[in-house]
């Protein structure tokens, strides 16, 4: 992968280590760099010192859940565009009023990209892609 100066950084916070790794090989293909936390806690603290474009985050975590972060995070950097992920589809109306985004998990390796480019500012035909196709 090549390093582009001033590419976007993405930050995405899950306690599932599995989510982290595949979240973090798909944003990098797509020439972002990622920064993950494995914790609420750890995640506010690398939101708080680190620029980034966007913020993914889950909404079942221990110690904080998604809204409880995601409030935290729009407090300390209000610019910053927010996705919240979960496997639950029933989030509460205030922790989605919250954030920029929901993509459920199980929708995320159709859509997490697409809402990823978008609230990033980027334009998703923008990217010259070659598929081959037999």
């Amino acid at each position: 992968m090549f390093n582009y100066p001033g590419r976007k950084t993405i930050l995405c916070i899950d306690d599932d280590d599995g989510m982290l790794r595949y979240q973090k090989a798909l944003f990098e293909r797509r020439g972002y760099k990622v920064l993950t936390a494995a914790s609420a806690r750890q995640g506010l603290r690398i939101a708080a010192i680190c620029s980034v474009a966007a913020v993914v985050v889950d909404y079942h975590m221990p110690e904080m859940n998604g809204h409880e972060v995601a409030t935290e995070i729009k407090r300390l950097k209000p610019q910053i565009p927010i996705v919240m992920v979960s496997s639950d589809d029933a989030i509460p109306e205030p922790a989605l009023n919250v954030v920029d985004a929901f993509v459920s998990k199980n929708e995320a390796p159709r859509r997490l990209l697409p809402v990823i480019t978008r609230i990033c500012g980027e334009n998703p035909s923008g990217f010259q892609e070659t598929r081959i196709t037999a």
